[in-house]
């Protein structure tokens, strides 16, 4: 697989992942809903901050970890290979029927705390660098250097994610109600359970680069 073909892959799987509702979805749908859009940007800007934080520290440790061991990379692939299968599973057999972006009262904070409220959300979920452990590696081509290149695919995704949160706050109202109609969010989780099954079977067929 070259640069060109990995990046390809990963903007194409990376996108699919970043529409997919999850709890950063949540969090700018609520916010702008609430706050208002100027808020919601500030809460994204701080989710973004963490995914690059997040980022950092798996591309830095994987590339150390690849580069220093042939074993270490194969228990690496294995895991990682495992994880996305069972996720990829649980998705597909039981998707959600809903997702909750229901909103509550206003609160108090100014524009900073939610820039802080979004970083946290994504820092101290440890679900992100696992998942980032998992999936990143596998778009590593033959011969490249692992800790700038993973750091590179995390930060196109925090583009990609930057992107898609612009998207919501535009559009709040509109994509609130379509992410809570039962039909989209199964076919969303059951679209993403195949990517994460493909790249989990994947993985674990991969040689190490």
């Amino acid at each position: 697989m070259t640069i060109v073909q990995a990046l390809l892959a990963y903007v194409v799987a990376a996108g699919l992942l970043t529409v997919t509702p999850g709890l950063d979805t949540a969090l700018v749908l609520r916010t702008a809903a609430v706050e208002g859009s100027k808020r919601a940007a500030f809460a994204a800007l701080g989710i973004n901050l963490g995914c690059l934080v997040w980022g950092a520290a798996v591309a830095l440790g994987l590339g150390a970890l690849l580069a220093a061991s042939a074993v270490a990379f194969t228990v690496l692939k294995w895991v990682g290979a495992a994880y996305l299968v069972w996720l990829g599973v649980n998705l597909i057999l039981k998707p959600r029927d809903r997702f909750d972006v229901a909103v509550g009262a206003r609160q108090d904070g100014g524009d900073l705390t939610w820039m802080r409220r979004g970083f946290l959300t994504n820092l101290l979920n440890p679900k992100v660098g696992v998942f980032y452990v998992s999936f990143l590696p596998q778009f590593l081509p033959a011969g490249v250097q692992a800790a700038p290149f993973i750091f590179l695919l995390a930060v196109i995704h925090v583009l990609l994610g930057s992107c898609w949160s612009a998207v919501l706050i535009a559009g709040t109202r509109p994509i609130a109600g379509i992410l809570q109609r039962a039909a989209v969010v199964r076919w969303l989780d059951r679209v993403t359970g195949g990517v994460f099954l493909a790249f989990g079977v994947r993985l674990a067929l991969e040689r190490r680069p």
